[in-house]
Parts: structure tokens; sequence; C-alpha cells
């Protein structure tokens, strides 16, 4: 990743500032992600499959409903025949859901599977967009820990969508089912006080409305922090993950540093501030059981009580008392969806913040700065490489050549150098196009790709053969890749061309640029660039790349941004890059990122 690279103080970070994103913005961008989703289509039938089977559940539930007052005043008149006939019909009723059930969880597990699918494909869809990875790494903190966010904020929304999303539909339907057979159960019940006989219209159903409402509101005002504190937590355990997986990449630095006692005690520190955000969600958690579980025990008996009066002046039978009570229970059931899931909203409110704000951040990287001047891109007839005027923008000033105006010509070899603050990555990335940030123009031979070689080379996972092919075009011969090994010093590597590895692993850091200097001359480029690639190699090393340079790519013109350490006979032509401090100066530009934390290391400043 870019950010792993190690890079000289000119490489600066592009500056921002942070605009927080609203719900409406977060939920629209996640409608678009899915409405451009290649699995649409299947997602919106498993959505419509489980709309169906909601329903037909929600049709034999009013029939079970139905069921319990002949089944209870059959009890009532110890009437065994009516008894086990209304058992008989329990079974068919019961039976029938069970089958519905089985169907609604297969259906709400293909919605999880489809859904995370399509998430996670855009997201990285969106991150692999040229350039994209590496501008988002340098806009600062919602760059840190893409990973998380692509992976397990991703799936964890899908989750969390699903359960709610099914939930509040079920929960939905449910209460149009029973709120109109609670109303009419309701039309017969009267009040006898003082003589006088009242009837309240829908008596059963204000009720379990005012009752379900007062748990809501109190739910909301008391588990609302758990918003921000799983928020919180998620960055944490971010930052966790991210130190172990540091440690473990530098396993030998840190044994031969003796830095274990450091590296112990950044992850003791990463531990503790986990532990303290989960701290805050378990006390936040504890206040909301008083609410939820003490509604829930006083749901047990709140429907006979309600309908109690009623009952005991003889206006409904046992049996229609157990009915009202179940109708109650089936809205009041749907209308506490909220106090029961309050918990769950929170989660999703703060996952759904850290997706939808890395997918709008994935879009607005391509307009950061984007009232700021950018270098002009041009190809030149001539075949040439050119410089006009080339200013490259950062926070701190510009890079720029000594020179103010450079040509290039097909076949020339260049040595560009410059002090270790003068920018050198930073010019490197901006003829790359990584960063357009700047003035002037810069160039391009007409109709030829430059191939660029940065100091940290990437090998994508597969065999050796894959990685040295890594290119479209025609393959290469298996004869042509061993001797090119053989001509850099890795001839060791010529039997292995079918294994598979991670090679950036497996390798040492100059072996990997040898690699990658294989992989240049088997593509046979017209132009290189190469970022301080050869600046590590040894004597020998560089005299025996040089010379394969020499012999492999013959008329390729190779610019060589680096110390100036080389063979002039090589690089017979030199120009300089100078930091200018009074130059054009990258501002802040304005991301909407809602609750984006600091930077880990700002953080822990702070701190």
């Amino acid at each position: 990743m870019a950010d792993q690279m190690d890079y000289e103080p000119g490489a600066e970070q592009a500056t921002f500032s942070i605009e927080t994103s609203s719900l409406s913005d977060q939920l629209t961008t996640i409608r678009l992600a899915l409405k451009t989703s290649p699995v649409r289509r299947p997602l919106a039938w498993v959505c419509v499959g489980i709309v169906a089977v909601i329903i037909a559940t929600s049709i034999g539930q009013v029939l079970l409903n139905r069921w319990n007052q002949p089944f209870y005043d059959a009890l009532a008149r110890r009437d065994l025949a009516g008894f086990l006939h209304q058992l008989m019909i329990f079974a068919e009723i019961a039976g029938s859901l069970l089958v519905l059930n089985i169907g609604q969880t297969w259906l709400n597990q293909m919605i999880r599977l489809r859904l995370r699918e399509a998430l996670t494909l855009d997201l990285i869809d969106e991150w692999m967009r040229p350039a994209r990875a590496f501008r988002l790494t340098h806009a600062g903190a919602i760059g840190v820990n893409p990973d998380q966010r692509m992976q397990q904020d991703a799936a964890h929304l899908s989750d969390l969508s699903t359960d709610l999303g099914v939930g509040l539909l079920q929960s939905f339907i449910l209460l149009a089912s029973f709120i109109g057979v609670l109303w009419q159960l309701s039309s017969g019940f009267v009040f006898h006080i003082g003589g006088h006989s009242i009837a309240i219209p829908g008596y059963m159903v204000w009720a379990a409305i005012l009752y379900a409402g007062i748990a809501s509101w109190l739910s909301w005002l008391v588990g609302r922090p758990l918003i921000r504190f799983n928020s919180d937590r998620y960055t944490r355990e971010a930052e966790l993950r991210s130190s172990m997986v540091r440690v473990n990449e530098n396993v030998d630095a840190i044994a031969l540093a003796h830095g274990e006692a450091d590296a112990r005690r950044q992850l003791e520190l990463d531990l503790s501030t986990v532990l303290g955000a989960m701290r805050r969600i378990y006390s936040a958690q504890i206040n909301l059981s008083w609410v939820t579980d003490g509604y829930g025990w006083i749901t047990v008996v709140a429907p006979i009580l309600v309908a109690a009066p009623v009952y005991f002046a003889g206006d409904i039978s046992f049996g229609g008392l157990m009915m009202a009570v179940g109708a109650f229970n089936q809205v009041n059931s749907s209308l506490r969806w909220f106090i029961n899931n309050i918990g769950a909203i929170a989660d999703w409110r703060a996952t759904l913040m850290r997706v939808a704000d890395f997918r709008i951040a994935l879009g607005e990287t391509d307009i950061l700065h984007d009232k700021e001047k950018r270098i002009e891109f041009g190809e030149n007839p001539d075949g040439k490489l050119t410089f006009d005027k080339l200013e490259v923008a950062s926070p701190d000033g510009c890079t720029r050549l000594a020179e103010t105006s450079v040509e290039v010509h097909p076949g020339e070899h260049v040595m560009i150098t410059g002090d270790p603050r003068a920018g050198k990555t930073l010019f490197f990335r901006a003829l790359a196009g990584l960063w357009p940030w700047g003035g002037g123009r810069i160039g391009m031979p007409d109709g030829e790709k430059p191939f660029f070689v940065p100091r940290t080379p990437y090998f994508p996972l597969g065999s050796l053969r894959d990685v040295l092919n890594h290119a479209e075009g025609a393959k290469i011969d298996d004869a042509e890749i061993k001797a090119v090994l053989g001509e850099v010093g890795l001839e060791r590597l010529s039997s292995q061309l079918d294994r598979s590895a991670r090679w950036e692993r497996e390798l040492a850091d100059d072996e990997q640029r040898l690699l990658a200097f294989a992989r240049l001359a088997l593509r046979k480029p017209k132009w290189v660039i190469i970022d301080e690639a050869l600046d590590t190699l040894d004597g020998a090393t560089l005299r025996r790349v040089l010379a394969m340079l020499q012999a492999r790519l013959p008329d390729a013109a190779i610019l060589n941004i680096g110390r100036g350490l080389h063979n002039t006979q090589f690089f017979p032509r030199a120009f300089t890059i100078v930091k200018d401090s009074g130059g054009s100066a990258l501002k802040p530009a304005r991301v909407r990122a809602g609750a984006i934390e600091p930077p880990p290391q700002a953080a822990r400043r702070k701190k």
C-alpha cells in the first residue's frame, strides 16, 4: 500500500478539512451502490420472496389468534371432543407456520449473502478505480484502515440491515393484520363507573400505542449514546488490528532492535483504548436494559390488566379475554420493535456511517483540491518527453526542476537528483499522474506509455510466471524469463516459475527490486521512469542491472530519480530537483465524512 512505502519528507499528504455527511446522504449513497450492483436483480427477487412469506405468516398468525377463543372456550366448558378438534386445527396451522418460518430463515440468509456481495463488490470497485486508493491513503483520517470498512464493516452492515429490515417489515405487516382485529375486539369493551356505562372505541388499540410509545421514547433517550460509542469502538478495534499487523510484518526488525517492550506497550495502549470503548458501550447497555427489561416484565401482565375491568364486569368470556390478550400482544410486539432493537439500531447507525462515509470519500477524492491549479498533461508528436515550467504543489511549497524547460529525447539516460527534502518521490508521483496538483506542463511522447518503477515494487498473488507476465499482451517464453533472471542474479528462482507465493514476503528487499527490473526487461518499454529503486543496490549488483538494461533495452529512454551516485557513463545527463518554499502551496480541501476520527497517531498525541 502507498502509505507503507518509505518515502522522503517531500512526499506530503494532501490536506483536508471535514464536512459531516447527513443520514440522508448516507442512505442515498448505499441506495446508489445497490442500484448499480450486478446482483441487484437476485437481491430484489429474494426481497420479494421474503415479503410474500411474511404476509403468509401474518395470515397464519391471525388464524392462530382466532383459534384461541374456541380452544379456551372448549377448555372452560370441559368439552373433550371440541378440545381434540381444536388441537387438530392447531397442528395444521402450526405445521404451515413451521414451513413458512424455515423458508423465511433461508430467505433471510440469502438476503445477507446478496447484500454483502453487492456492498463489498461496490466498495472494491470504487476503491480500485485508477489512483483512488493512493489518493484516499493520502487524504487523512478517512483513509485509515480501509480494509476494515470494506470487509468487516460491510459484512456487519449487511447482517444488521437484513435483521432490522426484515424485523421491521414483519412488525409492520403484523401490526396491519392485528390492529383491526384488536379494534374489533375492543368494540365490546364497556366500563361501568358510578352507574354509567362508558365505551371507548378501539380502547385496546390506544392502550397498546400509548404503552409502546412511552417505552420507545425512553429507550431512544437512554440508548442514543450507543451510536457514538459503537463508532468509536470500531475505530479503536481497527487501530489495534493495524498495530498487530504492523508488529507481525516487522518481527525481524523488532527482534534485532530488542523492541519487544516498545511494541508491547503500544499494543497494550491500543488494547486499553478498545477496552475503554467497550466499557462505555456496556455501561450504556446496562442503562438501556433497565428500560427494555422492565418493559418486558410489565408486558407479561399489561394486556390482562388493561382488559380485566371488562372481564370482571362479565362483558366478555374467558376465551374472548385470551383472544383479546393475544391480539394485544401481537400489536404490542409490532409496536415494540424499536424498543427491542434500540441497541442494534445504534450499532447499524454507526456501521452505516463508517461504510457510507467511506464510499462518499472515495468519490470525493477525485475532486480533492478541485479549485487548485493542476499540472497540464499533453502528448508531443515528436516523441520527446518535456517539462515546461513544471511545479508540483505541496502543503509547504512546491517541488520543481532547477531548469525551467527540459527535453528528454528517445533513448536518453537521464539522472534526476535532489537533496533529501526536495520531494523526489512527490515529483515521481506527479509524472505518474498520481499527484496532479501544481502548475506547468508535462509533455509525454505521443503514443507511448512510460513504465514506472517505484521504490517498493508490487507483485500480484500467483505464480512467479504470472508475476513476470503481469500485463496485457503476449505471454513471455520461459527460456527468456530464465535468461533475464540469471542476468539480474536471481538464477535460483528459475526453477520456481510455477510456484505460487507471497513474493514480497519470501524475497529480500533487494531481491524484490531485482525481480522488478527483470519484469521491466521482459516488458521492453520504450520509456522508463525509476524512483530510487537503484539507490539501495550494492556496486556489483548495480553494475549487473545497468548492464542488463543496456543489453535488453538499448533504445529505451530511462529517467532515474535518485541520489545521483550512479554510473555517469550510463546516466550522462543530469537535472536537479529543488524545493521552493515560496512556490505554489496546496491549501486544505473539504471532504464530507461524518464521524471521522482523527488519525490514530494524532489521537494518541492528544492523550
